[in-house]
């Protein structure tokens, strides 16, 4: 049997690049406690909902940013990642609106804002 040769060399670790990744990981952990702190002491509604919506942005940000490297690229690069997509995410949520109210208006379903006010006198 032949030996093979190769010409990979071990770097020692940085330790500035693993102290950049635990500052980053124990932020993230910090927003998902936000997170979770929302969850169980916030009653439901569209306040929660946007602040969850915000809170994974901002994961998603950090994410993208730090672990797949797009932080540290050309500001056109990340422009013409991020901007497709903002516009796929609006398109999304538009074409689930339009056709959530398509099925509501086939199916006869009608939103009601307030009870109704309607008094029936009583003897009548």
């Amino acid at each position: 049997m032949e030996q093979s040769t190769t010409n990979v060399v071990v770097q020692p670790a940085q330790k500035s690049v693993i102290m950049g990744i635990w500052k980053i990981a124990l932020f993230m952990f910090l927003i998902t406690a936000v997170e979770y702190v929302f969850a169980f002491y916030m009653d439901a509604g569209t306040l929660r909902s946007i602040i969850f919506i915000g809170l994974t942005i901002w994961k998603a940000f950090f994410i993208v940013s730090e672990f797949m490297h797009l932080g540290h690229e050309v500001k056109g690069l990340m422009y013409s990642i991020v901007l497709p997509m903002i516009f796929i995410v609006w398109l999304i949520v538009a074409l689930v609106n339009l056709e959530g109210a398509a099925v509501k208006d086939a199916r006869g379903i009608v939103d009601v804002d307030q009870p109704s006010t309607e008094h029936v006198e009583s003897g009548h």
